[in-house]
């Protein structure tokens, strides 16, 4: 799987740190994420949290050839198109998803597909069949430190809870490198203003967000400074 960068200017007050709120109501309930770190990003990005829902997908796969998608992605309210093609639906809708969001966030193209699974919930079947039950898509990814989280969705869709599972993962990735930038930027603010209060604060914080980037030149460039 590949990765994504962005140049991220925003003007950082404590203020503005301090109140803003975690977002748990943007979450769409059928989507589980690694949530370790999750409230601490929300918390420094507030209204600046980048959400990504699906709109559209189209599946374009022919036996033992590539697979095309375009996907439409609600960012926020803004419907936005991407296209891409891959190995399977999971490496297409990755590389559509690239195509958007790569050049930005240069994080995403180091994370590493770890583990992907399908189950099936039977009992939510509502034919004799069964073909028509919920089924859970679990997606497992690695960041540049190795270290794992999972992302999963639940529908009767196998391809739409694909989608949505992997645009979970650009999601959490693209807001954490953007919340780690962020909290980079108050920090320094706070060593200029005398405040080793702030500092200390803000220290802590990136260490324990840190586990949740992937390396970029200017992460790398961040993190040896701490």
């Amino acid at each position: 799987m590949p990765h994504l960068a962005t140049e991220f200017v925003v003007g950082v007050t404590d203020a503005y740190l301090s109140q803003a709120q975690p977002l748990h109501t943007r979450y769409d309930e059928s989507v589980q994420r690694n949530m370790e770190h999750q409230p601490l990003i929300a918390r420094v990005l507030g209204d600046a949290y980048i959400t990504l829902r699906l709109a559209r997908l189209t599946v374009d796969e022919a036996i033992d050839a590539q697979c095309r998608v375009k996907v439409v992605v609600l960012e926020g309210a803004k419907e936005v198109e991407v296209e891409g093609e891959g190995v399977g639906v999971v490496d297409a809708i990755f590389a559509s998803l690239l195509n958007r969001y790569g050049r930005e966030y240069a994080s995403l193209k180091t994370l590493a597909l770890a583990g992907f699974s399908v189950s099936a919930n039977i009992e939510s079947k509502r034919g004799q069949s069964g073909v028509d039950a919920a089924g859970t898509i679990v997606i497992d990814v690695c960041n540049s430190e190795g270290n794992r989280f999972s992302f999963s969705d639940t529908s009767r869709s196998v391809t739409s809870s694909t989608a949505r599972a992997v645009l979970s993962v650009v999601e959490y990735f693209i807001n954490s490198e953007r919340a780690f930038i962020m909290l980079d930027k108050a920090r320094r603010d706070a060593i200029d203003r005398n405040r080793d209060d702030l500092v200390t604060r803000y220290t802590a914080e990136m260490a324990e967000l840190v586990e949740s980037t992937s390396y970029t030149d200017v992460i790398q460039s961040i993190r040896a400074r701490l």
